[in-house]
């Protein structure tokens, strides 16, 4: 007698009197020793998986998570509160250059934290000088201590990295300093200092995130250096060649900037792929203005250390072919990023791999049943801390809790902090007009003046606001885009809003807070198509 489970994604077939059980990827084998108890006909296919994670028996645990970034630490402790027994792996190669770090991944040790601390760093300098303008006795002679900023933002990821570890003890979470490859689909092998440790767990969770990549040039590796490096770089950077024109090559230039440093940004193709490129061009012309050079259309052809310990630099031009070169103190590498597959051994746990990431379903779940992905690892979705830290909470409440909510990937707001910091939600103009066609969008948009710029004369060239809407009908507002101080904090509220269904009536009928910069959607009131000045005559009008 058999009794089988189907449904879209995999089926298991329990034979009474056979002592194997065959999936969709490997066997299982009676070693494991499963205990199911299934009710077929009325549950859902995430209570399915909950009676599946939670009939186990001889595994060492219900949930291993490989990876301890946010998205991993996340979904740990969030099972553990629903009962389960998890263990966290967590393990850092050291980049080329020896930079290593500790638990909580690339958002604390090397991403979101220490780019804000030093973003914030660059504003308070800019901010000191403004100072003069307001009234305040201000010594010229203020300058930035590079050694100083990296030993307090160093200090202050080491406090995180501590309070994560003890937060994880508290949680009941056992953390494991090893970097873990599957020798099966249930079983994991850790390289520990101490040696070697299989681990075996009736369902995993892949949260290892990703790297940065270097290119295939001569002296890339040996002398470049990438964001893995920068925050904790005991000297100073000096002229810095960034290379690649993401928000982490921009982000990075922008602050260096603001520190008293000499970066040029050199640009492949374009400027932040993937966002609304109007306001990728009036970043870029922002930070132009600001005296950050733009290589455009350019790519490196090799790196030399010189004797003075300097870097040459060769590029060319793809447009013209021209070739030049330039002498660097730094080169930063900001080309993208890879997912870190290669030490996993998937194939022996048949997980899919697509381009260097894992493909998952809506539920975050790979080919194989009980393996599922979270993070900057799986394909095709924002790689952000708080959606990763979003999706791994929800997949161990649909575990090991009584909830199916999904985790909702789109209309997902993000911020570039850059000088002039840029933030969005929703669809960039292409991708509206793409997705509705031209006649069918209507764009507001709107040049602001920031209130406090004004005394100390600072540009408000490029402070704009638009917002991407449905032409007819209600006017649902499909994207917001906002370039301007705190953009961040600006936009996450209407980030709320534009979830909920905002519209454009309900924007222009909503009274700003004055004088804000946030205020400036509720303002909106000129189309594009219309072809009026969009430039305000005073802060009021």
């Amino acid at each position: 007698m058999s009794l089988t489970l189907w449904n879209s994604r995999f089926s298991v077939t329990l034979l009474r009197q056979h002592t194997t059980i065959f999936t969709s990827a490997a066997p299982i084998t009676a070693a494991h020793s499963l205990h199911y108890n299934y009710t077929f006909s009325t549950n859902s296919k995430s209570q399915q998986r909950r009676n599946l994670a939670t009939t186990t028996s001889n595994y060492d645990y219900d949930l291993v998570v490989i990876g301890g970034g946010s998205g991993g630490l996340a979904c740990a402790k969030e099972a553990v509160a629903n009962g389960a027994r998890v263990a966290c792996l967590d393990f850092v190669k050291p980049t080329p250059t020896g930079t290593k770090w500790g638990i909580g991944g690339t958002c604390v040790n090397v991403g979101c934290i220490p780019k804000k601390l030093m973003h914030q760093a660059s504003l308070l300098g800019e901010s000191v000088h403004e100072a003069a303008a307001y009234g305040w006795n201000v010594d010229e002679k203020i300058k930035p201590d590079w050694n100083k900023l990296v030993t307090s933002v160093q200090n202050h990821i080491k406090s995180v990295n501590w309070v994560t570890r003890i937060d994880m003890r508290d949680k009941k979470v056992e953390y494991i300093n090893g970097l873990g490859s599957f020798v099966d689909s249930h079983t994991l092998s850790a390289k520990l200092k101490s040696g070697d440790r299989t681990i075996t767990a009736q369902t995993f969770v892949i949260a290892v995130g990703g790297r940065p990549r270097y290119p295939n040039i001569p002296g890339a590796v040996e002398y470049g250096i990438t964001s893995d490096d920068i925050f904790s770089l005991d000297h100073e950077p000096g002229k810095t060649l960034v290379v690649g024109a993401g928000y982490i090559g921009l982000e990075c230039a922008g602050f260096l900037k603001g520190l008293g440093y000499e970066p040029t940004v050199m640009v492949r193709s374009i400027v932040l792929r993937g966002f609304d490129q109007q306001m990728a061009g009036l970043v870029a012309a922002s930070m132009e203005e600001r005296g950050i050079p733009f290589l455009h259309k350019t790519v490196p052809l090799s790196v030399e250390k010189q004797a003075d310990g300097r870097l040459l630099v060769k590029y060319e031009n793809t447009e013209t072919g021209e070739v030049a070169s330039d002498v660097f103190d730094t080169v930063l590498w900001a080309i993208g990023r890879k997912g870190l597959v290669e030490d996993l051994n998937l194939q022996n746990a048949g997980v899919l791999v697509q381009k260097d990431k894992i493909p998952v379903d809506s539920e975050e779940t790979t080919n194989v049943p009980h393996i599922y992905a979270v993070g900057d690892i799986i394909y095709g979705k924002p790689e952000l801390t708080p959606v990763a830290v979003l999706a791994g909470r929800l997949l161990a409440r649909r575990l090991y809790g009584d909830s199916d909510l999904r985790m909702d990937y789109a209309d997902v707001a993000t911020t570039v902090f850059t000088p002039l910091e840029y933030a969005c939600v929703g669809l960039s103009e292409e991708d509206a007009v793409k997705a509705h066609g031209a006649d069918e969008i209507e764009v507001f948009h709107g040049y602001y003046k920031p209130t406090e710029f004004f005394i100390p004369q600072k540009s408000v060239r490029y402070c704009y606001v638009k917002a991407v809407a449905q032409r007819s009908g209600e006017q649902r507002v499909y994207g917001l885009h906002y370039l301007g101080p705190v953009a961040g904090e600006v936009i996450q509220g209407f980030a709320a809003a534009l979830k909920s269904g905002l519209t454009i009536p309900t924007l222009m009928n909503t009274v700003g807070i004055h004088p804000t910069t946030a205020e400036e959607f509720t303002r909106l009131s000129i189309t594009k198509r219309s072809g009026l000045d969009p430039t305000p005559a005073s802060c009021c009008s």
